[in-house]
Order: C-alpha cells, then sequence, then structure tokens
C-alpha cells in the first residue's frame, strides 16, 4: 500500500505563498520523530526533513502564490497546491490521506484512489506528519529568501505572520509585492498608505 501524506504551511500568514506536501514513506524506512511540525523545534524540523526526503519512497511540494491566494481565497488556493502536490509525485499512491476536514479536488485525476480527510492528522498519521514537515521547512526556506528582496518586514523571522513586529512594519511600509491583498490588515495598510 503506497498511503500519501499531504499536508499545508501558510495559510495564516500576511505574506508568501502556501505551500504543500505529498509523501509516501517508505515503510521499512524507520524515521522516528515524525508528527505535527508545529510541535518540532526548526532544528529538529530541518533535521527531520532531510531524512524524509532520503528515505520516503516519493515526495513533491507545491504552492499556490499570492496572487492565486488572493484571486480564489486562501481555503482554495491550499486546494490548489495540495492537488499539485499530489500531482507532482513520482510514485502513483494506492491511498491518499489529507490533513484537515476537506480534500482537493482528486476526482479528475488521471489515477484514482481512495482519499480521506483527518481532522489533526499531522498529529495522528506518520505521512501526513511527514509532509507537515515538509511544507513547512520548505515555506520557512522560501520566506528566508523573499526576506532581503523586501527588507523592513522581517520575513526571514515571522515567515510571514502576523506578529507584533510585523503590523509595525506594514503600518509604516507599503505592502509588498508578496503581502495577500485579499487578508484585511495588509488591506488597511494598503489604505493607509495611500492617505
Amino acid at each position: 500500500m503506497r498511503i500519501a501524506g499531504v499536508d499545508e504551511a501558510g495559510r495564516g500568514p500576511l505574506a508568501g505563498p502556501v505551500v504543500a506536501a505529498a509523501v509516501i514513506l517508505d515503510p521499512r524506512a524507520s524515521i522516528r520523530g515524525i508528527g505535527d511540525s508545529k510541535c518540532i523545534t526548526p532544528e529538529v524540523r530541518a533535521r527531520l526533513a532531510i531524512r524524509i526526503r532520503a528515505r520516503a519512497v516519493a515526495w513533491a511540494v507545491a504552492w499556490a502564490d499570492r496572487d492565486e491566494i488572493d484571486c480564489l481565497n486562501i481555503l482554495e488556493a491550499t486546494m490548489l497546491a495540495m492537488r499539485r502536490a499530489l500531482l507532482r509525485l513520482a510514485v502513483t499512491p494506492t491511498h491518499v490521506r489529507v490533513d484537515g476536514n476537506r480534500l482537493p479536488q482528486l476526482a479528475d485525476l488521471k489515477w484514482h484512489c481512495p482519499a480521506i480527510a483527518i481532522v489533526d492528522g499531522d498529529a495522528t498519521d506518520r505521512a501526513i506528519g511527514a509532509a507537515s514537515i515538509l511544507a513547512k521547512t520548505w515555506r520557512d526556506g522560501m520566506m528566508e529568501r523573499l526576506d532581503p528582496c523586501y527588507p523592513g518586514f522581517g520575513l526571514a523571522r515571522h515567515k510571514g505572520y502576523a506578529t507584533a513586529r510585523h503590523l509595525a512594519a506594514l503600518s509604516q511600509l507599503a505592502p509588498s509585492p508578496v503581502h495577500r491583498q485579499s487578508f484585511a490588515p495588509v488591506r488597511c495598510a494598503n489604505k493607509a498608505s495611500f492617505t
């Protein structure tokens, strides 16, 4: 059985993409410490991500960018990123397990298999936990690389989340091209920058 676990990172931030990962773990290759990426330190996540990529049967990462988030909405952009991650897998899964309470559109794929959504799946299902770790580390890396392109926001530090420092920067600087215009704090900052 080839179970693809799917999870996302970055639904809540004010800036950057939403990233999804799909992982098919090898049942013979044990990887200790897999779980909900939010409960794992960045250093441990980074080490686990390397092991997951090296030992998984297949893995893939995909995302929906700021424009897609603003055009579709964050939920639909998340589903799109998850679908893209599944499509990028080099090995066809026989089952799909997705973290959350909704499934991405899968009916029209060239392959079809059972799929279920599992609330808190990143904490209870190893394949989803592995996907959680890959999505989080990949997105964090993207935000760190974006940081010098948009100085003053501190993207490398808070990864685009609505921290006090980030909100303060938005009140002083016009939102950057990676800020999600459909999110209220960014819309408010946009209005303030034009008054």
